[in-house]
């Protein structure tokens, strides 16, 4: 009991620092727009390279895995997350900030997909409330990076250090991680033959299950990397922008607490799924009619957080073994953060080309009009789940 208390404290810890490298932009993101001179499209960068990392590395990191163990490689990716924070503190020219964000993202886009194969590994029978606990501790890494980015930046007069700073928790992470979980993992390394790990490109399910993370992952990066602002062009102050920033984060922790509870009750994948987009379609038609920006934005962090540990859940539900969870997971991730990186390019160009962002959020409004036709389509079959619970 004691072993698997540690392996959840090293688990959370990890993945608290999953998002600072992205959230902690945001709020400051027109203030780096103006140091560096750079235009949204290439601000929009700093958002989209972790992701797009997330997504191009993810099958190495499966493939490291089998060689040399899930538990040793997120180890080093806390490791690779910490540098690549810390060499913003020096972060005076674009290259150098693009440069951070690219290092960052290869130890975040290494972690991400494995903690599905851990989770699967260490806690088969508790898959609902430990996929909880790792989407609280990520949500609180994005509120926390969010909610103190412009007050870090007042206190030392750099968003430099604002965005830097977030490398201690990245290190302190990796001492914890190998103290608690790599000495109790030592010699069960590729115990289950890892190196045959493949990713299931050729099967259509798994597709189906990546296209519905990817539309929400695009909108959900898209909304985190952009709010701000478009809170701003609709006329509110940059600390009001900051906190309906700060409340799409927070919102999804207790969200995240719940879900596991009402899922036991009513488990149908579906009917959560469904429901939680509909709350972001909600959400962006106020933004477009510009009708309670703190509604619109606490709406879109109920969807948001409750569709990705729904997403999360699905390659859990469709294998039966660790490695396959791993590989199933890896997929999704892969191609489902390409996908998601594109949005806040793309809100980006849009945004310069017409100088507003009512365009681009009438284009998140039919992304998730498709992407509830998607979710239909990833929980038709009826499958017994493994969790006890029901895709439909």
């Amino acid at each position: 009991m004691r072993k698997k208390g540690l392996l959840i404290i090293a688990l959370f810890v990890a993945t608290l620092n999953l998002r600072p490298a992205i959230n902690s932009i945001a709020p400051l993101l027109e203030d780096i727009q103006v140091d560096l001179g750079m235009s949204a499209a290439l601000a929009s960068l700093l958002t989209s390279i972790p992701v797009l990392c997330m997504g191009l590395f993810s099958p190495l990191a499966v493939k490291a895995s089998g060689k040399w163990g899930m538990e040793r490689i997120i180890g080093y990716s806390l490791l690779i997350i910490g540098i690549g924070t810390v060499i913003r503190l020096f972060a005076h020219s674009t290259a150098v900030l693009l440069i951070s964000s690219l290092i960052a993202g290869l130890g975040i886009a290494s972690i991400g997909p494995l903690t599905s194969g851990f989770i699967k590994k260490y806690f088969p029978g508790h898959v609902p409330s430990i996929i909880a606990v790792y989407s609280i501790a990520l949500t609180i890494g994005a509120a926390a990076s969010s909610m103190l980015a412009s007050p870090l930046q007042g206190y030392y007069h750099s968003w430099q250090k604002a965005i830097g700073l977030w490398a201690i928790l990245a290190f302190i992470a990796a001492v914890l991680w190998w103290i608690m979980v790599k000495p109790k993992s030592a010699g069960t390394v590729n115990a289950s033959g890892s190196p045959q790990i493949r990713l299931p490109w050729t099967n259509k399910r798994a597709w189906i299950l990546t296209l519905s993370f990817g539309s929400t992952a695009m909108l959900m990066y898209s909304f985190t990397a952009w709010l701000p602002l478009i809170i701003q062009e609709l006329g509110y102050s940059k600390s009001f922008a900051t906190l309906c920033l700060t409340i799409f984060v927070i919102i999804q922790i207790p969200f995240s607490l719940v879900l596991p509870i009402m899922l036991k009750k009513f488990p149908s994948r579906r009917l959560w799924m469904v429901t939680e987009s509909l709350l972001i379609l909600i959400s962006l038609v106020l933004f477009v009619a510009n009708v309670l920006p703190v509604v619109s934005t606490l709406l879109f962090g109920l969807g948001a957080g409750g569709l990705f540990t729904l997403n999360l859940l699905l390659p859990i539900d469709a294998t039966s073994n660790a490695d396959d969870a791993t590989s199933w997971s890896a997929m999704q991730q892969s191609a489902g953060y390409v996908i998601g990186a594109s949005g806040p390019i793309l809100l980006g160009w849009i945004h310069d080309a017409s100088h507003s962002f009512t365009p681009a959020i009438i284009g998140m409004i039919l992304i998730s009009i498709l992407m509830i036709i998607i979710q239909v389509a990833a929980t038709s079959k009826k499958k017994a789940d493994p969790l006890g619970g029901s895709l439909i």
